[in-house]
């Protein structure tokens, strides 16, 4: 470390010790600490270069920040301006706003929400970096939140309407909803029949006293106007013991009932003597029937045949008149209009058709990706809905093509019927549910929830009682409560 060139040291004798002058010790001293002074400054130079090279790297690094978070923030916007088809219409301009909301959050605004301040002394490169997270922390958050908000709206709604070229929207329900005149509130329950054994068929008589609850080999008859009785006033065995009743209907008039089931016959019950008694029998060339209508005169019986035939039946010279034919499958499901000119029917061949009873033609058919398990054509008219394998109830128009698509059972749905005063209808399904919806758009009213599958349905004339037919081998008495 010492410097080079400086004065020799004088001569000594070998073995003497080494000494110096005081002039030469002071040259010495003066020549080192000019070296150290030398050696500072090419130090501090040194230092001072690599100081600027770190505060050019910093530089750099927050321009190279800046560019990626950027570039970031640009390609979330992307994303998701790229994926707006998949949203619906009404949603997409919220999408947009949610990301360039994200691209304005303010210092402020970001204070506010987190409750962060400056912190003291730190140097200013760390402080902009530390704004830099925080400002995309916020925006972030801004673009989360409001994606959130809207993917869980989307999530939340059960029905949607089907514009004429496919596109589906969620349903905005009026005020007035689950209000007003004729709308339930809820339903509660005040009767359970036990049948023994599945109850795959109810009907309901007119007036509101008896419940015809059909199972394996028979139908039960109980009176709901005493609560208090648990077992059925009557018994009408039917088909064959280990055939299960699929369908009974009752006459307007309350006097005949006529049932069928898996078997190529169809009874036909008088109600009206002291022990009800089979007084025809209806033989058709299909091995069971589905479901049955009865025209709004009495005259008329239509069966929902295996081989998909609609058996159209004379009830007063008990001969059978007419099969409608177009169903390739089992004929499932079966509704007539209130003037008695038209029939609907669905069928295991995924369509549902209309016909005209008048000039005995097929007017319209609609196709399906599933299965048709049941429906019901609104007394008012103009709408039919239509309950099928792959859980949805599908509401139509029968003269346009828009419609709605309801989304609350979770399983097929099994069984379907319309209030008597139209603004309302309940379906039923193998998830243990029983829905009440609102006449069109499916607004749901209220839910009930069984043990088992719920197999069959049916409502009072007055609208006021409601009974189910489920797989725990009972029936469920609801009263309708406005």
């Amino acid at each position: 470390m010492f410097p080079q060139g400086r004065h020799p040291a004088p001569h000594q004798a070998p073995g003497q010790p080494f000494k110096f002058t005081i002039p030469e010790s002071l040259d010495r001293i003066k020549e080192e600490f000019q070296f150290l002074q030398a050696q500072y400054h090419s130090l501090k130079m040194e230092c001072e270069k690599l100081a600027s090279e770190k505060t050019e790297m910093q530089r750099h690094y927050v321009m190279y920040y800046e560019m990626s978070y950027g570039l970031n923030i640009e390609m979330h916007k992307q994303v998701w301006l790229s994926a707006l088809c998949f949203f619906f219409l009404q949603h997409q301009q919220q999408v947009v706003q949610a990301v360039e909301r994200a691209k304005q959050v303010t210092m402020a605004e970001l204070n506010a929400v987190i409750g962060v301040r400056g912190l003291p002394g730190l140097p200013p490169t760390v402080l902009l970096i530390c704004t830099l997270f925080r400002n995309m922390l916020c925006s972030l958050f801004a673009v989360m939140f409001n994606l959130l908000s809207l993917l869980l709206s989307i999530i939340s709604a059960y029905s949607f309407h089907v514009a004429a070229d496919g596109q589906m929207q969620p349903v905005p329900f009026p005020p007035d909803a689950l209000v007003g005149p004729g709308i339930p509130r809820h339903a509660r329950q005040i009767n359970t029949l036990n049948h023994g054994e599945v109850v795959c068929a109810v009907t309901i008589s007119n007036p509101t006293r008896h419940v015809y609850t059909g199972g394996k080999g028979c139908v039960k008859v109980w009176d709901i106007s005493h609560p208090g009785n648990k077992s059925p006033v009557s018994q009408l065995d039917c088909l064959n013991r280990d055939n299960y009743i699929r369908s009974c209907r009752l006459l307007p008039d309350g006097r005949t009932l006529i049932v069928g089931g898996e078997a190529s016959t169809l009874s036909i019950w008088d109600l009206a003597t002291p022990t009800p008694r089979i007084k025809a029998e209806l033989t058709s060339s299909a091995p069971a029937c589905y479901a049955l209508a009865i025209s709004p005169d009495s005259k008329v019986c239509f069966s929902c045949c295996s081989d998909g035939n609609i058996a159209v039946w004379d009830l007063h010279n008990q001969t059978l008149v007419r099969q409608f034919q177009g169903h390739t499958d089992g004929a499932s499901c079966i509704d007539i209009s209130n003037d008695g000119t038209k029939l609907w029917t669905g069928g295991l061949d995924n369509t549902v058709r209309s016909w005209d009873l008048r000039e005995g033609r097929q007017l319209q058919q609609h196709d399906f990706t599933s299965q048709i398990f049941s429906l019901g054509y609104c007394p008012t008219g103009e709408w039919l809905a239509v309950g099928m394998e792959s859980s949805n109830v599908e509401v139509l128009h029968v003269t346009k093509p828009d419609k709605y698509q309801l989304h609350l059972h979770e399983s097929c749905v099994l069984s379907l019927q319309f209030a008597y005063c139209g603004k309302w209808f309940v379906s039923t399904g193998k998830d243990n549910l029983l829905n009440a919806w609102r006449t069109p758009y499916g607004a749901s009213i209220f839910q009930s929830k069984e043990s088992s599958s719920v197999l069959s349905c049916d409502i009072s004339v007055d609208d006021k009682y409601i009974v189910t037919g489920s797989g725990d081998k009972k029936a469920t008495v609801y009263e309708v409560i406005y």
